[in-house]
């Protein structure tokens, strides 16, 4: 199996990833069968292929290639920790991880798929593991967490040599142990979700502690979810 990831490389030629300065989200072209665009971010876009089931492609954009070699010397790096796609190789201008199936910890909340305990324990070992291998486990959130099999598997790992903790994964633990349980199996509408971010992105601007901004949240949700 290692090598069949090697079907696609013709196929993805006929596809372009273009970036922005902006730092808006990657824009695709062109076309080829058997391939589906599986994820899109700001420096790639993430691909499957029918005749090579379980890859994932990751191809990124001209303007992110220098990313490229420093994600896949992160993935060579973490080999062996099972809370991670397993790297298998690269082309010019894309790198081939295991494709996982699952559901991503945003579309639980969309979809009311009640979030296991285990999950939090899985990322936070998941991050120990990181940090023996010395990288830095963060850009951990919501979109890059999946639920697999009632256990919890992390995807994105291109921002761990970076420097910083931005502790978007240590706030989303404080609110699961806060406020989760106060609609866990309820299906949250994307508009609610979006508020939250927004809300969340502006903290510090608004000075308002993590106590605040939960029971503004809390009343929000009281409103809505009743």
């Amino acid at each position: 199996m290692s090598q069949d990831w090697m079907k696609a490389d013709d196929p993805l030629q006929c596809i372009t990833v273009t970036g922005s300065e902006r730092n808006d989200m990657v824009v695709i072209s062109g076309y080829s069968e058997g391939l589906h665009c599986i994820g899109v971010g700001t420096d790639a876009a993430v691909f499957t292929y029918e005749p090579a089931p379980g890859f994932a492609y990751k191809v990124y954009s001209d303007l992110a290639l220098e990313k490229k070699a420093a994600e896949r010397h992160v993935y060579e790096r973490l080999e062996g920790i099972p809370y991670f796609p397993q790297y298998y190789g690269e082309g010019r201008n894309y790198l081939v991880i295991s494709h996982e199936p699952g559901v991503t910890l945003q579309d639980c909340l969309l979809q009311g798929i009640p979030v296991p305990e285990q999950v939090i324990q899985d990322v936070e070992e998941a991050r120990a593991e990181v940090r023996r291998r010395g990288l830095n486990p963060r850009d951990i959130h919501l979109k890059n967490v999946i639920l697999q099999n009632e256990r919890g598997k992390v995807l994105d790992v291109s921002e761990y040599v970076l420097e910083g903790d931005d502790k978007r994964w240590e706030h989303l633990v404080w609110a699961y142990r806060v406020c989760y349980s106060g609609f866990e199996g309820k299906k949250i509408p994307a508009w609610l979700l979006d508020a939250i971010k927004n809300g969340y992105a502006r903290l510090d601007q608004a000075n308002l502690s993590l106590d605040d901004f939960a029971q503004r949240i809390s009343q929000l949700f009281s409103k809505f979810l009743k």
